[in-house]
């Protein structure tokens, strides 16, 4: 294709989007892959039907040739080149088929990289690093520098030349190559060239031997054919000394002492090129002290050392000396003190003088000699009870002695001798500390060891037992002077128990029941151990737990418990605790009874046993129920002749009941959860005895008894109603049932309710004026005690019919239920 004339739209747009794609309306999509100065590399999307994609990269605003690539179908990445640099194009990609048709356009622009920059020189000043110079290009935003030696790879960017790249080896060759940078991408690099950092800075070390010279030494650097020293007083005084040598060190004589020198190093390489440099301040060592004035004090076991012509900006040191032993003191002005000298010995003192730069130490010695030593060897020894001897090893230079003896409660003792023993009063549990100084002309001797000795701790003779129980004593007792532990030891003949504490109690636990042992209280300290003398006591432990063996019962409310008697003079009491409460019983023997325990209760059993040592743990308990109560209400009631509604109130301890109605024609009973059941089969007419089994949830059962019950009279049969002409009224007849019974005949209509009662011999009855032209419900009962009337006897239906104003046909209807 050939190139496009620019315009305005096509400029102001890419003002605005720079390198943004332009949408096209086919589907083919491009982007920018890379660009270099010369070349754009484009990928495009594939074009169905394409034989091949051409790419064109035409100028903007300059006018000139555009560049073109053609690529066949296979192929989505392609590059335009001998572009110019630092410019912007309009790249254009064109999808077209065989017959050339273009099916599909895309377009963008792109500006390219900069001109590729030119390296004029690249230097090295510095060991770590390489400055590199070129010429700057047209368009060029910033450059990228790049030093490589074999993989190792170091860069920097700058926005103009020079360029440092830094972090470099010394002493290395590197390739050195510069790139200018665009907001479209980087150049192709420039051409190479090759630099060298130069050699590293020596690692040097600076000493000052002695106060008129100054060694430097160094280590070997690699490719340094040469090394070069230089000198002078850092207050630029005096001379200046350089020096040139192949070797790995100088020293520099003939120098001022205490005086601060400044050093420079370098090594310089074949081509004569000097390495990085390195400086060093560094300080001679002082003049030697040639006088000095010694003082006593503290008895003489204290000497000051006073340096005469001190320097004020010298430090000093004094060593004193005597066979391997040495001591010394410091001081940063003229004097200083050795506190505490070594007794009885004669010292050689040396001053050394001091500074950063090292020291040096006088050539001459002065001499001391100190006060004489403590005595040493102390011993006591307990001559008798009550008195201790003291007695020490005899020191030279002593004259006489003194002992000093103090105890623990404050009191002090002493005595003055010529000899080596003293004789001093002692009482137990105390600890005394002895003191032995020596004498002479020049003063006391130097504290000495401070030799302690610890008389036997006194005895407890107050302990008891303070509590007691079946398989426990604790053991108090008073605090004894001296004593730092105790011991408890309690034995039985066969076994021993031991306890040891710093408390003035002990608990012996797990011991027998029952036992009596020798109990014994020790008192121990640390340097004396256990005074054995102290005298024992018999104890007792508590009763032994009983053991339940049986319980039997004696009645409903009464019980006797038994258990095994294993203990001496023991009283035993019985507790039985329950909902209901606490009962208990006392005994000396192996059993007890309890009696009057409400009935319906759980109880839990347990016995224990009490002597005058104390009470011994309860014995494991063992349940105990009594039966349950009885219900103390109880009803019958007559349902039907022969059905029988019981009902009582609930029972303590009760779970279910059993009723029971017994009479010589037969019982009738029922079981039941509830306080009520229907009893059937009852026979009227007839006397029952009633009792109810209250029954617990384990199966103890209470059997109640209570009054009688006569079940009601027997209902008559044969019930007629008969129109009697002698009254014109209606007769009630009957048959009666077996046994003696009064009857009520009634009779219930619309139009009115009717009654009558014969005799007791007579088993009819009759009722006058009574309306006809109705129908009746006639029913005839036994009459109970009290006359009330029995109501569940069958009923029949009559109609009364009239005839004429008086009672005509009596007609019967059929039965009617009982309600």
């Amino acid at each position: 294709m050939g190139a496009k004339p620019p315009n305005f739209p096509i400029i102001f747009l890419f003002l605005l989007s720079s390198l943004l794609p332009m949408a096209s309306c086919s589907d083919l999509s491009i982007t920018i892959f890379e660009v270099t100065s010369r070349s754009v590399y484009v990928q495009w999307s594939k074009i169905n039907g394409a034989m091949s994609y051409e790419i064109s990269a035409s100028p903007v605003l300059l006018t000139g040739e555009p560049a073109f690539s053609v690529y066949d179908a296979t192929t989505i990445i392609g590059s335009v080149n001998t572009l110019l640099p630092n410019t912007n194009y309009q790249v254009t990609v064109e999808a077209t088929d065989e017959n050339g048709t273009v099916l599909a356009q895309a377009q963008t622009f792109q500006l390219t990289a900069p001109e590729v920059p030119s390296i004029d020189q690249a230097y090295s000043k510095l060991s770590g690093s390489i400055t590199v110079e070129w010429i700057d290009v047209p368009g060029a935003t910033s450059y990228q520098v790049t030093a490589q030696d074999g993989e190792s790879f170091f860069q920097t960017f700058v926005s103009s030349s020079p360029g440092t790249v830094s972090g470099l080896q010394a002493a290395t060759t590197y390739t050195i190559l510069v790139r200018s940078i665009n907001s479209a991408g980087k150049s192709q690099p420039s051409l190479p060239m090759i630099a060298k950092t130069v050699l590293g800075s020596v690692s040097a070390t600076v000493d000052s031997p002695a106060s008129d010279s100054i060694i430097v030494s160094w280590q070997p650097v690699s490719a340094a054919v040469l090394y070069s020293v230089s000198l002078m007083r850092s207050d630029g005084l005096g001379n200046r000394w350089n020096e040139n040598t192949t070797g790995t060190s100088i020293n520099f004589t003939s120098l001022d002492p205490g005086t601060v020198y400044t050093i420079k190093l370098n090594a310089w390489d074949d081509h004569g090129i000097p390495g990085d440099d390195i400086t060093f301040i560094h300080l001679t060592r002082p003049s030697a002290p040639s006088d000095m004035q010694i003082t006593f004090s503290n008895g003489g076991s204290d000497a000051l050392f006073s340096v005469i012509g001190a320097d004020a900006s010298t430090n000093y040191t004094v060593h004193i000396f005597t066979g391997n032993i040495s001591r010394n003191c410091s001081t940063v002005s003229a004097s200083c003190t050795v506190y505490s000298l070594k007794c009885g010995l004669e010292y050689a003192v040396y001053v050394e003088a001091i500074t950063e730069a090292g020291s040096t130490l006088s050539s001459k010695s002065w001499n001391l000699k100190s006060v004489p030593c403590a005595p040493s060897g102390i011993t006591v020894v307990t001559e008798e009870a009550g008195n201790l001897s003291v007695s020490w090893i005899s020191e030279n230079l002593s004259e006489y002695y003194v002992v000093f003896v103090k105890s623990d409660d404050g009191l002090e003792v002493h005595c003055n001798t010529s000899q080596t023993h003293c004789y001093f009063p002692a009482d137990c549990g105390f600890i005394y500390s002895m003191s032995v100084f020596a004498y002479n002309k020049a003063g006391q001797s130097p504290p000495g060891e401070i030799f302690t000795y610890t008389t036997a701790p006194c005895c407890p003779s107050d302990f008891s037992a303070e509590f007691k129980s079946s398989d426990t004593l604790e053991i108090v007792w008073s605090p004894v002077r001296g004593a730092e532990v105790y011991e408890t030891k309690a034995e039985d003949g066969n076994n021993v128990i031991l306890c040891n504490d710093t408390a003035t109690l002990c608990t012996l636990s797990g011991l027998q029941c029952n036992t009596v042992f020798n109990v014994t209280v020790y008192s121990l300290s640390e340097y004396r151990g256990s005074n054995t003398s102290c005298a024992s006591k018999y104890m007792k432990t508590g009763p032994c737990s009983p053991e339940i063996t049986n319980i039997t019962k004696i009645n409903e409310t009464a019980f006797t418990v038994y258990w095994t008697a294993n203990n001496n003079d023991a009283l035993y009491t019985v507790t039985a605790k329950g909902e209901a409460g606490l009962w208990d019983c006392t005994s000396a023997n192996n059993y007890c009874s309890l009696g009057d325990l409400p009935c319906g209760s759980l109880y839990m059993v347990s016995v224990v046993a009490e002597s005058i040592e104390g009470t011994s743990l309860p014995s494991y308990s063992m349940p105990l129920e009594t039966a349950p109560c009885c219900p103390a209400n109880l009803s019958v009631l007559q349902v039907t002749q022969s059905v029988t509604n019981i009902s009582w109130s609930l029972a303590k301890g009760a779970q279910t009941y059993n009723a029971v109605l017994v009479s010589p024609k037969g019982e009738a009973k029922c079981h039941t959860l509830q306080n009520h059941c229907l009893l059937g089969c009852i026979t009227c007419g007839t006397s029952y005895s009633v009792s109810i089994e209250a029954i617990s949830e384990t199966g103890l059962t209470s059997v109640c008894n209570y009054h009688g019950y006569s079940s009601s009279a027997c209902c008559p049969f044969g019930v007629k109603l008969l129109y009697s002409s002698s009254n014109n009224g209606i007769r009630v007849s009957w048959r009666a049932s077996a046994g003696p019974g009064n009857y009520s005949a009634s009779l219930h209509g619309s139009k009115g309710n009717f009654t009558c009662t014969p005799s007791s011999s007579l088993s009819y009855c009759d009722i006058t004026e009574i309306p006809c032209g109705d129908v009746y419900t006639v029913v005839v009962s036994p009459i109970t005690t009290g006359e009330l009337q029995t109501l569940f006897c069958p009923k029949k239906m009559y109609s009364v019919a009239c005839s004429g104003s008086s009672i005509g046909t009596v007609i019967y209807r059929g039965k009617r239920s009982v309600s």
